[in-house]
C-alpha cells in the first residue's frame, strides 16, 4: 500500500487496530475504519475521526462490502481478535454470508475466513497482509527479555512447540500450556488467557510454560498471534514464566512496555525461527 492510499482496516478486539491506525496516520494514508461490533473498541472511533467510521456485524457481509465500494477501497486489512465462539452468535447471517456457509465443509478459522476472502475477491476487494503496517512489531529471533530460559524451560518449550506445530494442522487455538513435562491445556475457542487460568488450576503448584505457535501458512493475513503487557500480566496471576512465540510471525504490541514488564516479573520471552521444527 502507497503513501496517501486509501484502504480498509476492519478492527476487532485489542490495541491491534489502534496501532494499526495510528502508523497509517504517521504515513498519511486515508484509511477506512470497519468496526465489528461487540468486538472492536468505541474509543476507535474517537481516532478515526469524523466520518471515517463505520460500523458491522459479524452476520454483515454484504454490508461491509458495500462500504468497502462505495468508499472506493479496494484493499482491506484483518487487524484485531475476534472471539472464535462468535461463529455461534445467534446474529443471522444474510444473504451472502449464508450462502457462503452453506458452501463449507467445516466453520473453523481457515475455511470461514477464507470463504470470506474469496468473496471480498470476486468482488474486487484484496485482503492484504495484517501486519503490513506493524512489521517493527514482529517478534525478532531469541532472547527478548533480560533472563534467558533454563534449561528445564527448554525442555518444555521444545516440546510445546511440537504440539503447537501439530495442532497448526488443525486449525485449533494458537498456544499450549506445558507444566512437569506434560501438556496440561490447550487453546481451542476460549482464548489464551483462559487457556492459561484452566492450565492453573490443574497444574496447581508447577510453574506453566506458555507456547503460542502460528499457523504455518505462507501468508499474514488473518489469525497472527498476539501478545502484549496483558498477556504477561495473566502469566504473573496463573505462574507461567516462559513465552515462546515463533519469529517474525507474532505481534508483540506495546513492545517496550511488554518486555519490560516481563523483565520484573522475572518472566522469558523468547522467539524460535518456524524451520526449527521442519
Amino acid at each position: 500500500m502507497s503513501r496517501a492510499a486509501r484502504y480498509g482496516l476492519l478492527a476487532g478486539s485489542g490495541r491491534f487496530p489502534f496501532l494499526a491506525l495510528e502508523e497509517a496516520r504517521k504515513l498519511g494514508d486515508e484509511v477506512v475504519v470497519i468496526g465489528i461490533r461487540d468486538e472492536a473498541s468505541p474509543e476507535l472511533e474517537r481516532l478515526a475521526g469524523p466520518g471515517a467510521m463505520h460500523w458491522v456485524t459479524i452476520a454483515e457481509l454484504s454490508k461491509l462490502i458495500g462500504i468497502l465500494q462505495r468508499e472506493g477501497a479496494r484493499q482491506v486489512m484483518m487487524c484485531g481478535q475476534v472471539k472464535h465462539v462468535s461463529i455461534f452468535s445467534s446474529l443471522r447471517p444474510d444473504w451472502r454470508l449464508a450462502k457462503l456457509l452453506m458452501s463449507l465443509k467445516e466453520r473453523n478459522t481457515d475455511a470461514l475466513i477464507g470463504g470470506v476472502i474469496q468473496v471480498l475477491a470476486d468482488e474486487g476487494i484484496e485482503v492484504v497482509d495484517s501486519t503490513k503496517l506493524l512489521k517493527p512489531l514482529l517478534a525478532t529471533e531469541g532472547v527478548l527479555t533480560r533472563r534467558k530460559p533454563t534449561d528445564e524451560e527448554e525442555k518444555e518449550v521444545r516440546y510445546g512447540r511440537r504440539i503447537a506445530a501439530a495442532l497448526s494442522a488443525f486449525d485449533l487455538g494458537q498456544s499450549v500450556a506445558i507444566a512437569g513435562r506434560a501438556c496440561v491445556a490447550l487453546e481451542a475457542m476460549e482464548g489464551t488467557d483462559a487457556m492459561l487460568r484452566r492450565a492453573a488450576s490443574l497444574a496447581e503448584g508447577h510453574r506453566i510454560t506458555l507456547v503460542k505457535g502460528s499457523r504455518r501458512r505462507g501468508h499474514l493475513l488473518f489469525d497472527v498471534p498476539v501478545a502484549g503487557p496483558a498477556t504477561i500480566s495473566t502469566m504473573k496471576e496463573t505462574g507461567t514464566t516462559i513465552l515462546a512465540v515463533d519469529a517474525g510471525r507474532t505481534l508483540l504490541l506495546d513492545r517496550a512496555e511488554m518486555l519490560a514488564a516481563a523483565t520484573d516479573a522475572g518472566i522469558c520471552v523468547v522467539a524460535h525461527r518456524i524451520e526449527e521444527e521442519a
